[in-house]
């Protein structure tokens, strides 16, 4: 079995032994860990218990309700995902580069491009087995999944009101923020809102109608908001938050409503019910892509990155 050593440490780890602490620390529980890698309880927890010794720290809190990463093992979970990540790439690059079962996750807000540029990996890289996860989630996740490598990739934008908060996170977890695009603030409505015959909308537009926003959980303020300009949450009289884009897009249709956006749609994707419109704001956006930094890419981020650039209009 292969084995890492780490020079400042006199002892040896196993890469089985750090995929074990990633898979208990993915489903929070062992039993259900061990049925999903295929291992006997006992043994990944005496695995588990041995790496705790070895590296002189506590990973894991253990109760009835399960397990929980502790502060130090958070640390540990981070560099041990950077190592299995690094270790895929190297069997894929000099053992199997044709063969194997591709493994590749992105975290993104809800963009439509973002779904495309996915499809366009599956078709180039599935074959008959693969294990591809999108995961449409909120702001502070995306930071965190790859900041831990739990995505490869992440999708996510800035502006002039989040960039200080956005910006440090992406800092302070080791990230690196790449613009795609900047763009003018538009709004999705529904092709039979009041408002679909107008070539350019105002706020003062907008004010009848609710404001439909994606909640952010425990990170809901407007920094962590995907919609820009979101200090018409605060002033907007109707507001309804959801979690999924097949419910925003439903309330677009059913209630009038409006978000705010970069302005570009897939209709075969959302279907032709959903319009943009240009909103008569001086704001802008700049979405991107947020990737681990010093972490050498594998062939499906770097292609699901060019077909991000084809989905938003960027020539190569």
């Amino acid at each position: 079995m292969a084995r890492i050593k780490f020079s400042c440490y006199i002892g040896f780890m196993t890469l089985q032994q750090l995929k074990y602490v990633v898979a208990v620390a993915d489903f929070k529980n062992i039993t259900e860990a061990s049925r999903k890698i295929f291992v006997s309880q006992p043994s990944l927890t005496a695995s588990i218990r041995e790496l705790e010794d070895e590296m002189g720290i506590k990973i894991f809190s253990r109760s009835n309700k399960g397990v929980t990463v502790t502060n130090d093992g958070e640390q540990f979970l981070s560099y041990a995902r950077q190592i299995l990540e690094q270790a895929t790439l190297l069997e894929e690059r000099y053992k199997n580069p044709k063969g194997g079962n591709p493994i590749f996750s992105v975290s993104c807000q809800h963009y439509s491009f973002a779904v495309n540029a996915f499809v366009d990996v599956i078709r180039e890289f599935g074959g008959n087995k693969y294990d591809f996860t999108l995961r449409e989630t909120q702001t502070h996740e995306i930071i965190e999944d790859v900041a831990h490598l739990k995505s490869e990739v992440g999708v996510l934008y800035i502006s002039s009101k989040n960039e200080d908060v956005i910006s440090k996170l992406i800092r302070k977890n080791n990230l690196v923020f790449e613009s795609l695009f900047t763009t003018n603030l538009n709004v999705f409505i529904s092709k039979s809102s009041p408002l679909a015959e107008k070539p350019f909308i105002s706020l003062s537009d907008l004010a009848p109608y609710p404001f439909l926003s994606y909640e952010q959980g425990d990170f809901n303020s407007f920094y962590y908001a995907e919609e820009p300009l979101t200090e018409i949450d605060f002033n907007c009289p109707k507001v309804i938050k959801v979690r999924d884009r097949a419910t925003l897009f439903n309330l677009l249709i059913g209630l009038d409503g409006y978000t705010i956006c970069s302005g570009i749609i897939s209709h075969k994707l959302n279907g032709a019910d959903i319009i943009s419109r240009p909103l008569m704001v001086e704001d802008k956006m700049t979405v991107g892509i947020v990737t681990k930094k010093g972490i050498a890419l594998s062939r499906y981020a770097e292609m699901y990155i060019n077909s991000l650039k084809k989905h938003v209009g960027i020539k190569s």
